[in-house]
């Protein structure tokens, strides 16, 4: 979730810090809940293992982006939270947000509409997974991230990284790639896609 003004300046006051390495764990699934956590600068992936040892990735956040919303409203953590780069997140502690939320209605709605919007994206997600090919998925994902009023995607994290995030092997994302780009849809620089027409 993009952190709007919905934190309000007591639940700030009590906020805590933590650097993570690429590979460290915020959290992992099971574990007590203390609060929500705001990533500060990096990027840090929410994911679980499923029963044959892959990882699956539900949400990868950014700098500016919360994360374990629901906690606050959980006694344990339902996925793991992993540092995909060296990243600094920072800690909502759960006792003061709640009563933030009791005391200031206004934070308390402001919270419910930014929760309203993380649906519409989950819903999106659960569209983009349900594509079945691998090219298609990657146009749908391409069509939705196009910078508005032009026609380049900033991709955030390695070309690895956004492949787990749609849910495809990084092997079916570069064939993917790979074949748009050989039919003229799309240009590849670093960092970013070009699509060349709307796809």
């Amino acid at each position: 979730m993009r952190q709007q003004d919905w934190i309000p300046g007591e639940a700030r006051a009590a906020a805590v810090e933590r650097k993570l390495r690429a590979g460290e764990a915020l959290f992992r699934l099971g574990d007590k809940t203390m609060g929500l956590w705001e990533v500060i600068a990096g990027r840090v992936r929410l994911a679980r293992v499923a029963r044959a040892g892959r990882e699956i990735v539900l949400h990868v956040a950014g700098a500016g982006e919360t994360l374990a919303e629901a906690s606050l409203f959980s006694p344990h953590y339902h996925c793991d939270a992993i540092a995909s780069t060296s990243a600094t997140a920072r800690l909502y502690p759960k006792r003061e947000v709640l009563a933030v939320f009791e005391r200031n209605p206004d934070a308390a709605r402001m919270f419910a509409a930014a929760l309203a919007h993380q649906v519409m994206d989950l819903r999106t997600r659960i569209e983009q997974r349900n594509i079945r090919s691998a090219r298609e998925r990657v146009r749908h994902f391409l069509a939705l991230n196009a910078v508005a009023g032009g026609g380049t995607v900033e991709l955030r994290g390695t070309l690895k990284d956004v492949a787990a995030e749609i849910g495809l092997t990084h092997e079916a994302f570069y064939r993917a790639l790979a074949a748009l780009e050989r039919s003229r849809q799309i240009r590849r620089s670093r960092g970013k896609i070009t699509l060349l027409n709307r796809v």
